[in-house]
């Protein structure tokens, strides 16, 4: 969701021109509580996304979660097939992301460091799809609600209920012009909200400022910059594997992190993380797997923040930390599948 700071698996759509592309609007939503076909579940969903990658705009967002609000300005550019985005804090330690394409910039101005590294695989807000294939009508129960008013746009409403315990509901807000999403609330298995994430204001079709990304982008000086080493990986290959899958979530991405920062004494430490991406089409779950080290890693712990679920365990010889905007008991069973037969 929105309080990660890189977006991304998004489906691969053909490249067109963002100021102009239009999405064709699916069949009216104007009754309550209208069941949707596969095929209308799917285009509005597309469309949506579409929105996100194609359009030129800029606003605020608040994200509310755990009894904490945060805010940020955004603004995203296209300018042919390229694409271009910049974000920035507006409570707490100041942050600004910069992002050309699949290469994202995390500046920290006060601490004058520099995250330099290709975007993940975790598409978030106002983006929407973490695959295109058809697991969500497989999994979600997809329902029109009527339209509202949204960050002062006309919108159409969409609740998606999970058919099963292994997931949250969504209830989601798209312009009914354009198609971009307005607003999303992640809902827990009573109907509650958990976590939301929406524009308090918002402009459509804005004229695209790409140097107001780019340049910043090449202003490092005096900046300790960090370029995380990121190579493909195997679980297999690695000597890892889930005994028995989650239904509904499959892997989508293996890479190996090598994790360096700084210790006390002034040094680089450098930690080696496998981490497994899985995912439902909407959602998803990362598994993190580390040596253990008893310095770092005393206890296990499971932790919730809004939608956002923890679990941190030690598995033998090694130390595993499961992540996702999903129930706790879908990490755990994830946990609990995850062997080393090396």
């Amino acid at each position: 969701m929105l309080k990660r700071s890189l977006s991304t698996l998004a489906v691969v759509l053909a490249a067109v021109c963002c100021t102009t592309a239009i999405a064709a609007r699916p069949g009216a939503v104007d009754g309550s509580d209208s069941p949707l076909a596969p095929h209308e579940t799917k285009a509005w969903l597309m469309r949506i996304h579409d929105a996100a990658s194609h359009r030129n705009f800029q606003g605020t967002f608040v994200v509310s979660a755990g009894g904490t609000v945060s805010s940020s300005r955004i603004a995203h550019f296209c300018v042919g097939a390229s694409q271009f985005e910049r974000i920035e804090s507006l409570d707490g330690q100041m942050r600004r992301v910069f992002r050309h394409d699949d290469v994202v910039h995390t500046l920290w101005p006060k601490s004058r460091v520099a995250l330099v590294e290709q975007r993940d695989l975790l598409a978030t807000f106002p983006a929407l799809l973490q695959t295109g294939d058809d697991r969500i009508v497989t999994f979600y129960d997809v329902r029109a609600q009527g339209t509202e008013r949204m960050a002062g746009r006309d919108a159409d409403v969409l609740l998606l209920r999970p058919k099963d315990n292994r997931r949250y509901g969504y209830r989601l807000w798209a312009d009914r012009d354009t198609g971009l999403l307005l607003r999303v609330e992640v809902l827990g298995e009573r109907g509650e909200v958990l976590e939301s994430s929406a524009f308090s204001d918002l402009s459509i079709g804005v004229k695209a400022q790409p140097d107001s990304v780019l340049l910043p982008m090449k202003k490092l000086d005096g900046y300790r910059v960090v370029r995380p080493s990121l190579t493909p990986a195997r679980l297999d290959a690695e000597g890892w594997t889930l005994r028995q899958g989650v239904p509904g979530f499959e892997q989508v991405s293996c890479v190996r992190r090598l994790l360096t920062g700084m210790t006390d004494g002034g040094d680089d430490a450098a930690t080696q993380v496998l981490q497994a991406i899985y995912s439902d089409g909407l959602t998803h779950v990362s598994v993190f797997i580390e040596p253990f080290d008893p310095a770092r890693h005393v206890r296990g712990m499971h932790a919730a923040i809004g939608a956002t679920q923890t679990l941190m365990r030690r598995l033998g010889d090694w130390w595993v930390t499961v992540v996702g905007d999903v129930p706790a008991a879908t990490l755990h069973q994830f946990a609990n599948a995850l062997e080393y037969r090396k």
